[in-house]
């Protein structure tokens, strides 16, 4: 059967045991398979499958469903913290009596000035009210950017950073504070608990198709002059040539 008659999910999984997708890093295509949930944001799970009716007293059973969402290609610009488009209806004119109209939320966004402790930069990033409150329970945007696992951050961006910030962290980089090494030290010391080898976090983030190409480069090899296969071989030819020719031996008196 072709390969995309399977499920999407199967066909995922068997495309990547075949050719370079089965020679990518262990630890990237484990990566891959988390299909962890987001942490809920609009919606809150109350996590039993009954519960009394509070009127009646009855057991009946709850309808833990989570609200969809959707996240416009601009969500994976900015930090969004996990927030995105709800999609529903509501009724014209407050009335219940009339006819149901379309409507999307949206989350409000803001562009804010957020500094990067172990990158020592600065970046204008579009995002929500929730996001800041991320970052001040995580106590800094560094950590919210190291703590916060993919599913949660859902963006592009942040998980940019999460790889430039641990490929500093691996690498201890010098260009860090150049002229203050003890603030330097000090900032690596502060995020220790999140490094990983630097060969490991150079994949971190990496869409399918990015992690695909960077395999590939690994993987090419610049192709070899002709006339240098040439000359070794017969550089080889000529010495068994010498071997294998009668070596005269004078006899001394």
């Amino acid at each position: 059967m072709p390969l995309h008659k399977y499920p999407p999910r199967l066909w995922e999984a068997l495309k990547l045991q075949k050719g370079i997708y089965a020679r990518l890093p262990q630890h990237y295509l484990k990566s891959l398979q988390d299909t962890s949930p987001p942490t809920p944001v609009h919606w809150k799970p109350l996590g039993v499958k009954y519960r009394a009716n509070p009127k009646t007293g009855h057991r009946e059973r709850v309808q833990d469903v989570p609200i969809p969402i959707y996240y416009p290609p601009e969500s994976q610009d900015g930090l969004w913290g996990g927030e995105g488009w709800v999609c529903g209806y509501r009724y014209a004119n407050n009335d219940k009596l009339s006819a149901r109209v379309k409507k999307v939320w949206k989350p409000q966004l803001f562009k804010r000035e957020l500094y990067s402790e172990i990158l020592d930069q600065k970046f204008n990033i579009t995002v929500t009210a929730r996001t800041l409150d991320l970052i001040d329970a995580a106590y800094g945007f560094d950590f919210y950017i190291l703590k916060t696992p993919k599913q949660d951050l859902n963006s592009k961006f942040g998980m940019d950073l999460k790889r430039a910030m641990l490929l500093r962290l691996a690498r201890r980089d010098t260009q860090l504070y150049p002229d203050d090494p003890t603030r330097r030290e000090k900032i690596y010391n502060k995020y220790k608990q999140f490094e990983v080898p630097a060969d490991e976090a150079e994949w971190v983030g990496l869409s399918l198709e990015e992690a695909v190409e960077k395999q590939r480069l690994l993987e090419h090899k610049d192709p070899e002059p002709l006339y240098k296969s040439c000359v070794e071989n017969l550089v080889k030819e000529l010495a068994m040539q010498k071997l294998a020719e009668p070596q005269v031996v004078e006899k001394k008196d």
